[in-house]
């Protein structure tokens, strides 16, 4: 896929650099042309023997040869290059990138690019976290450099929380989305509805679910790293999402989600329904909170709008449509009965009766039943890695 290509893979101080051997193999594999410029801290952690033996070419670090005074030119590898993707990119690489400091190879070969540029940020939680280095992440995404955003899981210092670089196969695959027409997905537009709703009883209490939101912001990761253009509805979830490609519009209750989800439907080409929306909402919200008392207090509820019909009944001519059934009984005929009766052309079925699946799992599940064609039953996977399967069929529906 990326035959003819030329990538630079900047390599900074981090421990993820021993990463970078498995990167630099998987690109030269699809046929690109890589060539490595390292800092002098990044020769700590993987050697320049080790990336040269795997890309072939020999590695970059000063400004020039010591040995023969041969100029290695910041400017002539910019023009060289169709991807600049600097991974790990440490904190200290970013705020001087941000600033414009030229203090090293890979940071001139940065101001100097004239291609795309990504960086995969790699570091404890904390310095992810800091303000400093959040600002610095915006600015440069105002500038137009792509965020490969960092995982959650154990960190070096033995710590558990976001910062650890993104593996290097989705690495390589979303440096094929940004060189590559590839995926039919590529500049596509796709709405995702995402997570629970809240409906109010009263100013302190609602009735919600369980739903993390997790699978559907797992869609939307492997969608943006696909090349689309992905819109997600959100309710009230405990994740926060930073992603090039991935607008995130908050809402709290079922008809605040039907609202913009209608506001979006004309508009794109794949809307994916994963919310677990609330079928009910109370009909007479009280506006001070209830207090306990000795009777018997009564909700009364009304349905709330059923936003997978009204989806199925207003799409625009070739958009394909997926929704999401969780079952505790009858589950296949259940997601085939949905499937007919909303009008899509796929649904995901998984079943509270499966171990692992269900809300609040970074695993999940699933069958998916098709409006034409046979089900396919997956097996226990990680929920990014069945937001893969789940895309993979979008495509073949397009």
């Amino acid at each position: 896929m990326l035959k003819g290509k030329h990538i630079i893979l900047g390599i900074t101080g981090s421990i993820a650099a021993y990463k970078c051997a498995v990167l630099a193999r998987a690109l030269v594999k699809e046929g690109a042309e890589v060539k490595v410029v390292m800092t002098e801290m990044a020769k700590q952690f993987i050697t320049t023997l080790t990336m040269a033996t795997l890309t072939k070419n020999p590695i970059l670090v000063d400004f020039y040869n010591p040995e023969n005074g041969d100029w290695n030119s910041h400017v002539s590898l910019g023009l060289w290059a169709d991807l600049y993707v600097i991974a790990p990119c440490t904190a200290n690489t970013i705020g001087k990138m941000v600033n414009g400091v030229a203090d090293n190879l890979l940071l001139t070969t940065y101001l100097s690019a004239k291609c795309k540029v990504a960086v995969a940020p790699a570091m404890d939680l904390d310095m992810y976290k800091h303000p400093s280095t959040q600002e610095n992440l915006e600015t440069l995404k105002r500038r137009g450099v792509y965020i490969i955003e960092p995982e959650s899981g154990e960190l070096a210092s033995g710590l558990e929380g976001k910062g650890r670089m993104e593996e290097p196969e989705k690495i390589a695959q979303i440096i094929d989305s940004l060189l590559t027409d590839g995926s039919p997905l590529k500049e596509k537009r796709i709405l995702i509805t995402a997570g629970p709703t809240r409906e109010a009883i009263d100013p302190v209490r609602y009735i919600t679910n369980h739903s993390s939101g997790k699978m559907a912001y797992s869609i939307a990761k492997e969608a943006a790293s696909r090349g689309a253009k992905v819109t997600v509805v959100s309710g009230p979830v405990n994740i926060k999402l930073s992603y090039p490609n991935i607008e995130v519009i908050d809402v709290e209750s079922a008809q605040q989600m039907f609202k913009k989800t209608s506001e979006h439907t004309s508009e794109s080409d794949v809307i994916v329904l994963c919310a677990a929306v609330a079928d009910f909402t109370v009909v007479n919200k009280e506006t001070q909170k209830v207090k306990r008392g000795k009777e018997n207090y009564s909700l009364e509820l009304t349905p709330t709008q059923d936003i997978a019909a009204w989806v199925g009944k207003n799409k625009p001519e070739g958009c394909v449509t997926v929704g999401f059934a969780l079952e505790t009984n009858n589950e296949k005929q259940n997601a085939q009965e949905k499937l007919a009766r909303k009008n899509l052309d796929m649904i995901v079925l998984n079943s509270m009766q499966d171990a692992g699946a269900g809300f609040g799992y970074n695993t999940n599940k699933v069958t998916m039943f098709f409006k034409n064609g046979q089900p396919k039953e997956y097996g226990l996977k990680m929920k990014q890695d069945v937001a893969k399967d789940i895309l993979d069929n979008i495509e073949n529906l397009m």
